[in-house]
């Protein structure tokens, strides 16, 4: 079992059961990034690794995306652990404030890395891509947690961007075998 395999399970955020995801797919496993995220240890875990990946990946965003409201934490972690600006990407604009769907500093041409805590079709994230690229964004990486191998990998592909993820869904899977 993985590092981040065991600290998900230890921490709780590791579910087995019967659960409906918000992809409307039946699972026998949850991972509730959140109680994770809210764990100082296991946030400053998954800082670290994705950190890691940055470096063993070669990727160099000027700016850091997450999606409001779980891959937030992630994203003010890993901009913490690398010094490296974030933004917040709203799903849907409020009707109150600047009425912005995202939040922070984005100039035109800037490399973003999209971090997200699971990904199971990419629903979300696609449109998080959508948004930045509007704003004149260059997206090509999603770096997730959790690939849930629900075809968000492939449906990422089909607009340009990759996906690298700490850890499989099979690999979480397998190691509880």
């Amino acid at each position: 079992m993985s590092e981040i395999s065991r600290a998900l399970e230890e921490c709780g955020a590791l579910q087995y059961g019967e659960f409906t995801l918000a992809s409307g797919a039946k699972s026998d496993y949850y991972i509730n990034i959140k109680k994770a995220s809210t764990n100082p240890k296991v946030l400053y875990l998954i800082s670290q690794l994705m950190a890691e990946k940055l470096q063993t990946e070669n990727l160099r965003p000027d700016r850091i995306a997450g999606v409001v409201l779980g891959s937030i934490p992630l994203a003010a972690a890993l901009s913490m652990a690398t010094g490296i600006p974030y933004v917040m990407v709203r799903k849907e604009q409020k009707d109150h404030g600047t009425k912005e769907l995202i939040e922070g500093d984005i100039e035109p041409g800037d490399r973003v890395l999209v971090v997200e805590d699971v990904i199971t079709t990419a629903g979300s994230s696609i449109k998080a891509i959508s948004l930045l690229r509007e704003s004149g964004a260059a997206v090509s990486d999603v770096l997730t947690v959790v690939d849930r191998e629900g075809g968000g990998k492939e449906s990422l592909e089909k607009i340009g961007v990759s996906l690298i993820s700490l850890v499989k869904g099979s690999e979480i899977v397998k190691g509880r075998k």
